[in-house]
């Protein structure tokens, strides 16, 4: 699957951990920055990466900040966007099949390694279900459109 990744300051480290483990994986990483340790605005990351999984140009992303919540709000302006802070492996599971997220966030500041490794993978291995939550996400998709048209 290619996946676009990125962070600010504060989720750096955990951010190469898990490039590390895409890749081996056999994943296609689509690393857009941060690049070290620099104070950084984390708007800017997640803009960018909201962008590329907006346009199709990858098919998930995964955003790290300090907490994954900056990251989110961000990402969530962008059309058929669905970013979900997830902090354990239940909230990842959920966020796929109920919401189809397409972005997970997480807190660098927050989860261990071991612990945000996990989440990723169940987060990339669960499929969307479908069925009454088509119908949500119809809704809002239909909610998007309309303020692209106000």
């Amino acid at each position: 699957m290619k996946i676009g990744i990125a962070s600010d300051h504060a989720g750096y480290k955990l951010k190469e951990y898990l490039k590390k483990i895409l890749e081996k994986e056999g994943h296609q990483i689509v690393d857009l920055g941060t690049y070290n340790l620099e104070s950084v605005d984390y708007p800017d990351y997640a803009a960018k990466l909201a962008e590329l999984v907006s346009k199709g140009l990858v098919k998930r992303g995964i955003l790290i900040c300090g907490t994954g919540i900056g990251m989110s709000i961000v990402a969530n302006k962008f059309p058929g966007i669905r970013a979900a802070v997830c902090w354990s492996e239940e909230t990842a599971a959920l966020s796929r099949r109920h919401n189809d997220a397409n972005i997970l966030c997480l807190g660098g500041r927050i989860l261990k390694n071991e612990e945000a490794a996990k989440i990723l993978r169940v987060w990339l291995n669960t499929e969307f279900e479908e069925g009454r939550h088509l119908r949500r996400i119809e809704k809002i998709k239909k909610i998007e459109e309309k303020m692209r048209k106000s």
